[in-house]
């Protein structure tokens, strides 16, 4: 049986397919139609759509949505938090807090904003179809091909797309991973579950204007406003022993109460808001050297799945899109796609790796408990400049970290 072979107008050379119509891969196709590029990005659910609730957007993230005309909106839909605040859950006592005004963004060039995803990922996908996108849904790629003249991914349906290059952008449990990489996921042992609720009732004492992280051994609670402020984001985490266990039956809700029960009552508070209808087991992978094969290149989740910690999945997904965008602009005549995959993995895997792997470790400073507990108040209540643990994240440009890649500082998880 004849099937329909689909793709964008223009020649070969210029033609793209992102597999995954989330953040990452909306991203990516809008850096590349910037670049002129034809690019097809099909999602196998019926409808483009985000689930879950609030993103940080750190400056090197808002750097770049900056540069693509669309701060503006962001700002008008987002929140721009006064200070990232860290506190001890066990005895409300503020331990660091890093002011995000002023100095802040004179130092890194942009603002630190939080956004509901949903609003972040409506954002992208009207920019793409006003940079004529093409966007297909209900696509699930069943088997992707590749020859020296470029790709053929065929879906469930029989419909056939060609292209010169296709990117994965399928987010933590990527397909196209399983057939570059072969890895599985990592679980951390956490849970999450996540609510939002009107800020009006919430008390006027409880930090509204700033990004505030309640940790506690073994758990940790996130709050800040979204949407214009008109409601307060909480996520409550905390390792759930049969989740490690592998147990079907693990991080009930009635386990998220007995964890939070002996913390601070504005953390007992927070705690209340957030829903018990679902829960979300939290994973990443090993950093990987290779994301790619051929024609073939893994962006966002799929390539560099990360724990929330350092709130740099989004912010990351980013940076892939704007080094590819870059790398594509720094081709003279046709675009040579097998040295733009090249490329784009060799400046992108150290960065992503170094993320990954120090998100990990800031978790496990978050969830200290005992004697490291109070070791760490001790040391977070003498530091003077954060900056110096920041730096390495927000300053600099993608651009510039494709001339010139810069280690992050030492820090090992042992």
């Amino acid at each position: 049986m004849d099937h329909d072979v689909v793709f964008p107008t223009g020649t070969t050379a210029d033609k793209t397919l992102i597999v995954g119509g989330g953040i990452s891969g909306l991203a990516a196709a809008l850096a590349l139609r910037r670049q002129g590029k034809d690019v097809t990005v099909v999602e196998q659910a019926p409808e483009f759509g985000e689930i879950g609730a609030g993103l940080q957007l750190g400056p090197n993230a808002t750097r770049i949505l900056d540069g693509w005309g669309l701060l503006d909106q962001v700002r008008d839909v987002g929140v721009e938090p006064g200070r990232l605040v860290l506190k001890d859950a066990v005895t409300g006592d503020e331990l660091a807090a890093l002011d995000l005004r002023g100095s802040f963004r004179e130092r890194y060039g942009a603002p630190y904003v939080v956004i509901h995803r949903t609003d972040l990922h409506s954002i992208l996908l009207e920019a793409c179809r006003a940079a004529g996108v093409e966007l297909a849904t209900a696509t699930r790629i069943a088997q992707v091909s590749q020859d020296d003249a470029g790709t053929v991914a065929r879906a469930d349906d029989g419909r056939v797309f060609e292209a010169a290059v296709t990117l994965g952008a399928d987010g933590l449990r990527s397909a196209l991973r399983d057939t570059i990489v072969g890895d599985e996921v990592v679980p951390s042992g956490f849970v999450a579950y996540r609510g939002t609720v009107p800020t009006h009732e919430v008390p006027e004492e409880s930090g509204l204007d700033d990004v505030v992280c309640w940790v506690a051994p073994d758990a940790h609670v996130v709050q800040y406003r979204l949407r214009g402020g008109s409601v307060l984001n909480v996520v409550a985490t905390f390792r759930s022993p049969g989740f490690a266990r592998g147990e079907a039956d693990y991080g009930t809700p009635d386990e998220l109460e007995a964890v939070f029960a002996a913390c601070h009552p504005r953390v007992r508070e927070a705690v209340s808001h957030v829903g018990r209808q679902r829960r979300w087991p939290l994973f990443d992978r090993e950093p990987a050297a290779r994301w790619s094969d051929g024609r073939v290149v893994l962006v966002g989740d799929a390539a560099h799945p990360m724990l929330q910690y350092l709130a740099q999945g989004c912010c990351q997904a980013l940076e892939d899109a704007q080094a590819l965008e870059l790398l594509v602009a720094q081709q003279d005549g046709p675009t040579d796609w097998l040295a733009v995959v090249r490329e784009l993995v060799a400046a992108r895997a150290d960065r992503t790796a170094q993320v990954q792997q120090r998100a990990r470790v800031f978790g496990d400073v978050c969830h200290a408990g005992g004697a490291a507990r109070l070791l760490r108040n001790a040391l977070l209540a003498h530091a003077e400049d954060l900056t110096e643990y920041t730096d390495w994240l927000y300053a600099g440009t993608v651009a510039e970290r494709l001339a010139t890649p810069a280690p992050a500082p030492a820090l090992s998880r042992a």
